[in-house]
């Protein structure tokens, strides 16, 4: 475990005191994680500690509505002129037929085709809005009537304001994480900053590696979010925090759950109307929950388009391009009997996960059966880094100019042999060494890769972990598609020795 004292002197403004039983409110009320933190940061006292909790679930109840309140919101905004302020999460889309912007509050069910943003409104919004294409802010509501003799009474937008109480700084991050020489405790502050104790992942009789193992792979979660375009699939037992990870954890990633799915709703909407865009264009990830159980409207469209988007990061639908940095992430739950890279781990999901064509392009499998089901002791209680503070450098960091910077050091990094080298498995194996490299060592420089100590650590924290990602990969296609990749060997990776 991490010294806190330091963590509180190297994170003074970005620290927080995560205390269980008050976090055990917000999780009652399906708070997600970096809105708790932002709620503790108003309302904790001196010592980090919210003193009245019943304050507390009082504030929670007025600034953040549950859909039920949907109702209530509606009259208040027709019968008052406006509703309360209060936090959700907005998307916006332009209907170009109409010309006037409209959003939609997916949390509590008002559309895109009954809202809609005045241009006076519009005109003072615009920035915080179109900064993310929405996300999470406060805001009020407002009601246009219907016009005479039509149906076309709308919800409006009348105030925004941008969720983001931090300025985020990567250089005073950067600095931050030269702080610490021990890697292992650097990785400690991490599971801390998504709700997890590292103490709790050591088990009685388990050798040291075993905790090291679960601990990392807790974190390759993560890599989504720092890098763009990472596409995983995770294969691994119930209750090992999946759905908290890519659902509660920050505001710019969607967990779409079990059930049916549809390009309209991934990629862009063609209906009449507003042509809203899908998920895929204004988030960092989509993780596509119970793959075993979901099913699509159309599969062999839906496969297709899979395929593109996960190749190019585009797609044309109808005509239309549809862009966007969101990686695509597939989550199930297999026996953990099955969880063994030389046994066929796909077979009990839909056909359309089968398709070799489309495996290709996911770039590393999340070894999920390392992690161990989750228990009380595992989940944070004291300092830890704020899970807000930490989401938004995340996000930070999957700038163009950030990446380049990262995937720079790599290929500076790594070497590469083999007589036949597949270029999407080299992609693969170097877009995850960058995402762990953001992860794990934020403050890397092209000055730092002769250094020993950081040559070893990168290899033992980046490179070998995405080789075995990439890895069991390849043994699924050998699987499933044996005439095509049964003979097909990885290349060789390496750290530079010179």
């Amino acid at each position: 475990m991490y010294d806190t004292e330091k963590l509180r002197k190297v994170f003074p403004q970005t620290s927080i005191y995560k205390d269980r039983s008050t976090n055990a409110i917000f999780k009652a009320a399906k708070i997600e994680a970096f809105l708790r933190d932002w709620i503790i940061r108003k309302k904790a006292g001196p010592d980090g500690r919210v003193a009245d909790t019943e304050a507390l679930s009082q504030y929670i109840d007025s600034v953040i509505p549950r859909q039920s309140e949907r109702g209530a919101l509606e009259d208040a905004a027709r019968s008052n002129g406006e509703t309360r302020p209060f936090l959700a999460k907005i998307n916006i889309s332009f209907n170009s037929n109409a010309n006037y912007y409209c959003f939609e509050l997916p949390d509590l069910g008002f559309s895109f085709s009954n809202t809609i943003i005045e241009d006076y409104v519009w005109e003072r919004v615009k920035d915080d809005l179109l900064k993310e294409s929405g996300g999470w802010g406060l805001l009020k509501l407002g009601y246009m009537p219907p016009e005479e003799n039509k149906k076309n009474g709308r919800f409006t937008l009348l105030d925004f304001k941008n969720f983001c109480p931090y300025t985020v700084r990567l250089d005073t991050y950067r600095r931050a994480r030269a702080a610490y020489d021990d890697t292992e405790e650097w990785m400690d502050i991490l599971l801390g900053a998504i709700d997890y104790c590292a103490d709790g992942f050591q088990k009685q009789g388990n050798p040291a590696a075993d905790t090291w193992l679960a601990k990392h792979t807790m974190l390759t979660r993560l890599l989504p979010f720092v890098e763009p375009r990472v596409n995983l699939i995770e294969l691994a037992p119930q209750q090992t925090g999946k759905s908290y990870i890519f659902g509660k954890i920050g505001k710019y990633g969607w967990l779409a759950g079990g059930g049916s799915l549809s390009r309209a709703k991934l990629f862009l909407d063609m209906r009449p109307g507003a042509k809203a865009r899908g998920l895929v264009t204004f988030n960092d990830f989509v993780a596509i929950d119970e793959i075993k159980s979901i099913s699509f409207s159309n599969d062999k469209e839906m496969a297709g388009i899979f395929k593109g988007y996960m190749e190019d990061g585009f797609v044309n639908v109808g005509g239309n391009r549809v862009d966007g940095d969101a990686g695509i992430i597939f989550l199930g739950n297999i026996d953990v009997n099955d969880m063994d890279a030389r046994k066929d781990m796909f077979r009990e999901l839909p056909d359309i996960f089968r398709d070799s064509a489309l495996l290709q392009r996911i770039h590393g499998f999340i070894p999920g059966k390392y992690i161990p089901a989750l228990s009380p002791n595992m989940y944070m209680d004291g300092w830890a880094l704020n899970t807000e503070y930490f989401t938004e450098i995340l996000h930070q960091l999957r700038t163009p100019a950030e990446t380049m910077r990262y995937r720079a050091i790599v290929e500076e990094l790594v070497t590469i042999q083999g007589s036949d080298i597949s270029g999407r498995e080299q992609e693969a194996v170097l877009r995850i060494c960058t995402a762990y490299l953001k992860l794990f060592f934020p403050h890397a420089s092209k000055e730092m890769v002769n250094a020993l100590k950081f040559k070893q650590d990168f290899n033992r924290y980046c490179l070998q972990p995405a080789k075995q990602m990439q890895f069991t990969v390849l043994e699924q296609l050998k699987i499933i598609n044996p005439n095509e990749f049964g003979a097909k060997q990885m290349a060789s990776y390496a750290v530079r020795n010179d």
